[in-house]
């Protein structure tokens, strides 16, 4: 009795790479500004401040940063889509030509080639797709994906940035709110940086020593700038 194959491929790579870039700047980025308060400020009170405006203005700025990316992905896609539809009614040989090019760079002979392209040559839409594909390399995005880059990048910016800041809500002195909070951020990295590599295939114990020693420097760097200029 054969058991039916059923492939397992992760399909999400555009939702994971928006959290991701949320989410790290998010840790790191007001993590190392809190940092450097803590070693320049006498209470916690001002970082709780500073803190809640950056994430306030980076959520917006990475979030419309990601939505003009996604705006801009449609663009040329929609623009190389017309310029195809183009090139197959007025040049179709030169067309049919790049056709047998991209099947022979698979390894087909001309000959295994040809029927292809006089398939495709009778049913235009599937030639443009083909050509947007195989030869420009360009998948259709889909109609919501700005907004939703948007809001994918702002959310997971403000959820990584509350991190570093909640010890600071919850104890006096700023000195001791920084203490905690490396340890909270640190874990919050270590786990996101495990969690991140295991969707993208790479190794997660390294993933998470990754993602906590880029956390780890910018908050150093930031502590110690603050440091020695007050």
């Amino acid at each position: 009795m054969s058991t039916e194959h059923v492939e397992s491929h992760f399909t999400g790579s555009e939702l994971v790479r928006d959290i991701v870039i949320g989410m790290s700047d998010g840790l790191t980025v007001p993590f190392a500004l809190a940092a450097g308060l803590s070693g320049a400020v006498a209470g916690t009170r001002i970082v709780v401040v500073a803190g809640l405006a950056e994430i306030a203005a980076g959520s917006i700025a990475m979030g419309l940063g990601g939505y003009l990316a996604a705006k801009g992905d449609a663009e040329h896609y929609q623009h190389e889509l017309d310029r195809e539809w183009v090139e197959i009614e007025e040049l179709p040989e030169v067309e049919a030509r790049e056709v047998a090019e991209v099947l022979e760079s698979y390894g087909l002979t001309e000959q295994e080639a040809r029927p292809v392209v006089e398939a495709l040559r009778q049913r235009p839409k599937d030639w443009v797709d083909f050509m947007m594909r195989f030869e420009l390399g360009l998948e259709k995005p889909e109609p919501t994906r700005a907004r939703n880059s948007a809001l994918t990048i702002a959310l997971s910016y403000v959820v990584g940035g509350i991190v570093p800041l909640v010890p600071y809500m919850l104890v006096s002195t700023p000195k001791t709110g920084f203490l905690y909070s490396i340890l909270v951020t640190l874990l919050a990295l270590a786990v996101f940086g495990f969690v991140k590599s295991r969707f993208t295939g790479a190794r997660p114990g390294r993933g998470a020593l990754q993602t906590v020693a880029i956390g780890g420097i910018a908050a150093a760097v930031a502590y110690l700038l603050a440091r020695l200029i007050s």
